[in-house]
C-alpha cells in the first residue's frame, strides 16, 4: 500500500532543497532505513520509529524494515499555473497523484535570493498556490457538473448522487474555499475519486534562517494561525540546515542538532507530521528474520490489515494473535505476552490499533 505527499510551493521558496535533503538523509541511513529513488523527483523515506529498534532486540531479528512514505518534488508552481503558465499542466497533473500537499513558504529574508512575487510574505504566497489549485479544481468541476446534470433530468441514479456531492463542493469553489471545507459528510470516497486538488489534506512546513529553527519567527508565526483556522497541520524547519545534517556521519547528528536547541531533525518532523496527515498507523510483525512495521489507514479491520502483507491473506483469513507494543515489551515477547494472559485472538471485525503486534493464521 503506497502512500505519498506532495511537495509544492512558489520557485525560490527551498522546496527542493527540502527534498534533496530529504533524499540525501535517507541514502545515508541506508544500512537502517532503506531508501530508493523511483525517479529524479521521487524519494521514498523511512518513518521513524524508535519502537522498531526495541521489537527487534526483543524477537533477535536479523533484519529491522521500517514502513516508508513517498515524497514528490512537484515543479514550481506560478500565477497563472491553472491557465498553463510556467509548467502548470505538468504540475497540475502531478499534484493530482499525491495523496497529501506539503505546502512549503519561505519564511526567511535572503537578499542573494530572489523571491518571484518580490517580497516575503508566506501568507500571500499560500494564497498564490491555493487560488491556482482552486481555479483548476472549479473548472475542472463545472464541466463534469453540467454533464452530471443533463443525465440526472433524465433520471439517471448515478448522477443524481454524483450531482449530490459536487453541487456544494462547487459552491465552495466559487466563495474561494478549498474543497475540503466542504465534502458531504460520508462522501469521502466519492469526493477521493474526483482527483481535485483542494480536497488533499495539507502541511505548511515554514521554512526560517537557521537561527529560528528551534523556535521560529514572525513569518512563521502568520502561517501557524493560518494554519489553526483552518485546521492544517505546520512543521518549522531550517532547509539549509537539513541540508548540512544530511552531509554529517550518524554519529555526529545529534550532537549537531542539539547545539542549535533541536531535538530532532526538522525532516524527521516533516516525514511523521506527513504520516498523521495522511491519518495512517503502523503495526509490527516480529520473528527472528525480521521485524518490520506495516502501513495502514486508521480504522482498517484485521483482514484488510492483512492485505498489505499479501493479499491472500486477507482471502484466506481466520483470525489474528495481537500483542499491544506495551505488553509485547514489558512481557519481553510472545512467549511471555501468552504466559501472562496478554495476547488475544482476534476476528474479522477487529480495528487493528497503532502499535499491536501482529501475527495472522490464514487458509488459502
Amino acid at each position: 500500500m503506497g502512500f505519498n505527499c506532495g511537495i509544492v510551493g512558489l520557485p525560490n521558496v527551498g522546496k527542493s532543497t527540502l527534498f534533496n535533503a530529504l533524499t540525501a538523509t535517507a541514502a545515508a541511513q541506508a544500512a537502517n532505513y532503506p531508501f530508493c529513488t523511483i525517479e529524479p523527483n521521487v524519494g521514498r523515506v523511512a518513518v521513524p520509529d524508535p519502537r522498531l529498534g526495541v521489537l527487534a532486540e526483543i524477537g533477535k531479528s536479523i533484519k529491522v524494515v521500517p514502513t516508508s512514505l513517498e515524497f514528490v518534488d512537484i515543479a514550481g508552481l506560478v500565477r497563472g499555473a491553472s491557465k498553463g503558465e510556467g509548467l502548470g499542466n505538468q504540475f497540475l497533473a502531478n499534484i493530482r497523484e499525491v495523496d497529501a500537499i506539503i505546502h512549503v513558504l519561505r519564511c526567511f529574508e535572503d537578499p542573494d535570493v530572489t523571491h518571484v512575487e518580490g517580497s516575503i510574505d508566506p501568507l500571500r504566497d499560500a494564497d498564490v498556490v491555493e487560488t491556482e489549485l482552486m481555479l483548476a479544481d472549479l473548472d475542472s468541476l463545472e464541466r463534469r457538473l453540467t454533464a452530471a446534470q443533463k443525465k440526472a433530468r433524465g433520471g439517471d441514479r448515478e448522477s443524481i448522487a454524483q450531482v449530490a456531492v459536487m453541487e456544494p463542493l462547487v459552491a465552495a469553489l466559487q466563495d474561494g474555499r478549498p474543497a475540503r471545507t466542504a465534502i458531504p459528510p460520508g462522501q469521502e470516497e466519492a469526493v477521493r475519486r474526483l482527483q481535485l486538488l483542494t480536497s488533499k489534506p495539507v502541511l505548511y512546513v515554514c521554512n526560517v534562517e537557521e537561527a529560528s529553527a528551534a523556535t521560529g519567527n514572525a513569518f512563521s508565526a502568520q502561517v501557524e494561525a493560518r494554519a489553526k483556522q483552518e485546521g492544517a497541520r505546520v512543521v518549522i524547519v531550517s532547509a539549509a540546515i537539513e541540508a548540512e545534517v544530511s552531509q554529517l556521519p550518524e554519529a555526529d547528528r545529534t550532537e549537531f542538532l542539539e547545539g542549535l536547541g533541536l531535538h530532532d531533525s526538522g525532516l524527521d518532523r516533516v516525514i511523521r507530521a506527513g504520516y498523521d496527515l495522511l491519518g495512517l498507523l503502523t503495526y509490527f510483525t516480529v520473528g527472528p528474520k525480521e521485524t518490520r512495521a506495516w502501513t495502514i489507514v486508521r480504522g482498517t479491520k484485521a483482514p484488510q490489515a492483512a492485505a498489505v502483507i499479501h493479499k491472500d491473506f486477507e482471502r484466506g483469513f481466520i483470525a489474528c494473535e495481537t500483542i499491544g507494543y506495551d505488553d509485547f515489551v514489558a512481557c519481553r515477547g510472545e512467549a511471555g505476552a501468552k504466559e501472562a494472559g496478554k495476547m488475544r485472538v482476534e476476528g474479522k471485525d477487529y480495528v487493528v490499533k497503532d502499535g499491536d503486534v501482529l501475527l495472522f493464521r490464514f487458509n488459502v
